[in-house]
C-alpha cells in the first residue's frame, strides 16, 4: 500500500473526531449556568407592581430559544431607584461577573457603560441610541451596547394630531418628562416633537420633574401657561408614578397621551406606541446569541415593527370628552 494511500485512510479515520471536536470548541460548556443581571424600577417581589406582559414574553422568548431559568441560567436582580443605586448595581454586577446586563432605557445603559465596558448590555427598549450618540450606528453598534430601540420618529406627530383631533381648537400642550434625560435622547425627542407641532400649529410647554411631591407644583404651572392637553415622555422612571399622574391629570381635567398603551389601562386617556411585548421577545434574541459567544458590537439595534393603540373611555367620561371615531376605529383596544 502506497504511502499517500496510508496517509488518506488515516485522515478519513480522523475526520469525525476532528469535526466533533470543533463543534465541542463553539459549543457552550455542559452544565454551565449563565447569569444574567437585570436592572429594574419594579419590585419583582410585590407581584401586583410587575409589568406581566412584556417581562413574561421576554422569559418566553428566552425559554423558546432554550434558555430555562433556574436551569441553565439565573437572573441576578437589582431594583434601582436612582442614578446612585444604578451604579452600585453596575458595579455588583461587574464584581459578580454576570455574563450579560439587561435594562429598559438608553440612559440606564449608557450609564452602565460608564461602570463596565466589557460586560455585554442588552436594552430591552430604549430610545434613539444612535442621534443620542450612545452608540455610533444601528447596524453596527461597535461597543458593549445592543439590543432594542423603541423609539419611533414617526409616530411622534401622529401623538399629536390625536389631541388635536379630540379638540380642534387646541394650542397649547404641555410635554411632561421625570428627571433630566441624556442630553443626547433629549434633543432628539425635543426636535422632532417640535417639528410636529409646527406643522399642527401647537405650542409646546416642557415641564419636567423629579420626585412625586413635584407635582402638584407641575400641574399648577401647566395650569397657569393654559396648556389644554399633556403629552408624556414614557421611560423607567416616570411609569413608577403613573397612578399619580393619571389622577392629577384627570382632576385638572386634562386629556392625556402617553408613548406606551399599558398607560391606558392605568387610566390614561390614550397610549400609543410600540408593542413592548414584540420589543422584548426580540431582545431575548440578543441575549440568545451573546450567552452563545457573539460579540454585542457586531449584534445590530433592533427597532419597533408593531404598534398598540389603547383607549379609555371611562377616562373620556371622567374628562368630559369624547374620542372621535376616527382614532376609536384604530385602537387595538378600548376600555369601556
Amino acid at each position: 500500500m502506497s504511502e499517500r494511500l496510508m496517509r488518506l485512510i488515516v485522515l478519513a479515520m480522523l475526520a469525525p473526531s476532528l469535526l466533533l471536536a470543533s463543534f465541542a470548541a463553539h459549543a457552550q460548556p455542559a452544565g454551565k449556568v449563565y447569569h444574567v443581571g437585570h436592572v429594574t424600577s419594579v419590585d419583582f417581589d410585590q407581584p401586583e407592581q410587575i409589568e406581566l406582559r412584556h417581562w413574561s414574553a421576554f422569559v418566553q422568548a428566552l425559554r423558546t430559544l432554550g434558555w430555562i431559568e433556574g436551569k441553565n441560567f439565573v437572573f441576578e436582580r437589582r431594583l434601582v431607584s436612582s442614578r446612585g443605586s444604578l451604579q452600585q448595581a453596575a458595579e455588583d454586577f461587574v464584581r459578580t461577573k454576570v455574563d450579560v446586563i439587561v435594562v429598559a432605557g438608553g440612559a440606564r445603559a449608557a450609564a452602565i457603560q460608564q461602570v463596565t465596558r466589557t460586560v455585554p448590555i442588552v436594552t430591552l427598549s430604549a430610545g434613539d441610541l444612535v442621534a443620542s450618540g450612545i452608540v455610533p450606528s444601528l447596524t453596527h453598534p461597535g461597543g458593549n451596547i445592543t439590543g432594542m430601540q423603541s423609539y419611533a420618529p414617526e409616530i411622534m406627530g401622529k401623538r399629536l394630531q390625536m389631541l388635536r383631533e379630540l379638540n380642534p381648537t387646541l394650542s397649547r400642550v404641555a410635554v411632561l418628562r421625570r428627571f433630566l434625560w441624556h442630553a443626547g435622547i433629549l434633543a432628539v425627542y425635543q426636535t422632532t416633537t417640535d417639528a410636529a407641532a409646527q406643522k399642527l400649529g401647537l405650542r409646546l410647554h416642557y415641564v419636567h420633574f423629579n420626585d412625586v411631591d413635584e407635582l402638584p407644583a407641575a400641574f399648577a404651572e401647566m395650569r397657569k401657561e393654559r396648556d389644554g392637553a399633556i403629552l408624556i415622555w414614557d421611560d423607567p422612571a416616570i411609569a413608577e408614578l403613573a397612578p399619580q399622574l393619571i389622577d392629577l391629570a384627570v382632576k385638572n381635567r386634562l386629556p392625556t397621551i402617553v408613548d406606551a398603551g399599558r398607560w391606558a389601562t392605568l387610566g390614561a386617556l390614550i397610549g400609543y406606541g410600540p408593542k413592548p411585548e414584540d420589543l422584548y421577545r426580540q431582545a431575548a434574541t440578543h441575549v440568545d446569541r451573546i450567552l452563545k459567544g457573539a460579540k454585542p458590537a457586531d449584534l445590530p439595534i433592533g427597532q419597533p415593527t408593531t404598534f398598540e393603540l389603547v383607549c379609555n373611555l371611562r377616562t373620556a367620561k371622567a374628562l368630559g370628552v369624547t374620542i372621535p371615531k376616527s382614532i376609536l376605529l384604530l385602537a387595538d383596544r378600548v376600555i369601556e
